[in-house]
């Protein structure tokens, strides 16, 4: 016992006197940041992302939509079904700087030749013609992390895991930021639904005028014909747009996790609102809150401390191994205490000298990978600032796309009114009334897909700034 206990004195001292390395340092890579977003007047430390989407979105209806969503959505439920598998992980890995131990137990019978040498050494000194042999033994199995290749190994699985939040956090972004979407694409066709009956009423009315006329012989039979094909145009729009609706009916349905439904709603395009006045607060803090930006940066610890396994694979490994139990030649006296017992410590360093340069490849591969996610770290950085910069201009764009296209609807019905007016007084051609219909029609179409672009750019403000996980 005293000649272990100075073996394992001997091996904690040089562990002790060549440890020297736990993790590799890691230094943040340098980005280029504006110091705020482009299309802002100042630079707001407050962020409408800070919102959350329970907060941002005040419409019930979408809210019960995207809690369904959150709670039932495919791609949400897999990425967390990963996250729990990579907790399993790094749970595993705490558990690497512990010794193996393992716990045997095997029996033996030997019958050699009688006319070999062990044969009859056998029968002259045991008297016998076979040898038994009982073994139950412990085995023990132990590396030193003396250059932090354990540690870093830890550091990958802490890594991989963090990675896999981000991930989830970042899909729950834009599984909320598409609900939204399909919604107010959903509220923009029921407005275009709308408009286009109300349409159809005022063909009709144009249809009927012109056969009156007709049938008095003030028109021609290709001023009815011209009245009816505008007429057959836009049932044929309201076709169009009633599968539309249901298409995306179904999307929708399936974005939360259900079978394809109708999508109960209960208040109209005009009536939604969102934040007007958004803050879009500072780079530096959209990096930070940004899903797929921090799992960016996370994939670049991980290549750091890829390296540091790499580089520890180079240098000596300890390794302690250490075995005991119970041993016998004779089943009945296996388990004699203390004379069945035995017992064994190995302890060697070993120091990887020729391996037809693998070593040195993958160290070098390994920098060469974090090279390459320093620089893919970077393009996250400068996409994300760039879709912030794109949703501001669409949003601060949009804002004048809208007014414009109400007055031009607001001139458009008055050209109707002036329009129909003239064709009864005799003044005005059926194709002047058609065309101020027709006009009319597609700027009210027109305007209701801006508002609903205006809607969409705010939220993709909203996701771009890193808002929807919260």
């Amino acid at each position: 016992m005293k000649r272990i206990k100075n073996i394992f004195l001997t091996l904690i001292l040089a562990v002790a006197s060549v440890s020297c390395v736990s993790k590799l340092a890691y230094t943040e890579p340098e980005v280029q940041l504006p110091e705020k977003f482009q299309y802002t007047a100042t630079a707001d430390t407050a962020s409408v992302a800070n919102l959350e989407w329970k907060e941002f979105f005040n419409d019930p209806i979408l809210r019960d939509l995207i809690e369904k969503g959150i709670k039932n959505n495919y791609d949400l439920q897999i990425a967390l079904k990963q996250v729990a598998s990579s907790q399993e992980k790094l749970k595993q890995a705490k558990y690497l700087q512990y010794p193996d131990v393992g716990f045997g137990v095997n029996a033996q019978i030997s019958r050699p030749s009688k006319n070999s040498m062990n044969g009859q050494s056998l029968n002259l000194f045991l008297g016998q013609s076979h040898v038994e042999d009982y073994n139950a033994a412990f085995n023990l199995s132990w590396e030193a992390d003396i250059w932090g290749k354990i540690k870093n190994q830890q550091e990958v699985s802490r890594m991989q895991y963090l990675q896999t939040y981000e991930a989830t956090k970042a899909i729950q972004t834009q599984v909320v930021a598409a609900i939204a979407q399909g919604y107010y694409n959903l509220l923009m066709l029921d407005k275009q639904l709308s408009i286009a009956k109300a349409n159809l009423e005022l063909s009709n009315n144009t249809l009927s005028i012109t056969q009156k006329m007709w049938d008095s012989g003030d028109t021609t039979s290709l001023g009815v014909q011209q009245a009816t094909a505008q007429k057959q145009s836009t049932e044929l729009l309201i076709s169009q747009l009633e599968q539309n609706i249901a298409i995306q009916e179904n999307a929708l349905s399936i974005l939360v996790g259900e079978n394809p439904n109708k999508v109960n709603r209960t208040i109209e395009m005009s009536d939604t609102s969102l934040p007007q006045n958004i803050s879009a607060g500072l780079p530096a803090a959209m990096v930070s809150r940004r899903p797929d930006v921090r799992q960016q940066e996370l994939v670049l610890l991980e290549s750091n401390a890829m390296v540091g396994i790499a580089q520890a694979n180079m240098y000596p490994s300890l390794k302690i191994t250490a075995t005991g139990g119970v041993n016998s030649f004779k089943f009945d006296n296996w388990f004699q205490i203390p004379a069945s017992l035995f017992g064994s410590v190995l302890g060697g360093i070993t120091q990887p000298i020729f391996q037809k340069r693998q070593l040195k490849t993958d160290l070098e591969v390994a920098k060469i990978q974090r090279e390459k996610n320093v620089l893919a770290f970077r393009q996250s950085v400068l996409n994300a600032v760039g879709e912030v910069s794109d949703a501001l201009v669409s949003n601060e764009s949009l804002k004048v796309q809208e007014q414009k296209a109400t007055e031009q609807v607001q001139t458009l019905k008055e050209g109707i009114k002036s329009a129909q007016l003239l064709y009864k007084g005799g003044m005005a051609n059926y194709l002047e009334v058609i065309t101020a219909q027709a006009n009319s029609l597609q700027a009210e179409l027109n305007l209701a897909s801006v508002k609903r672009q205006r809607l969409s750019s705010i939220v993709d403000l909203y996701r771009a700034l890193g808002g929807g996980w919260k």
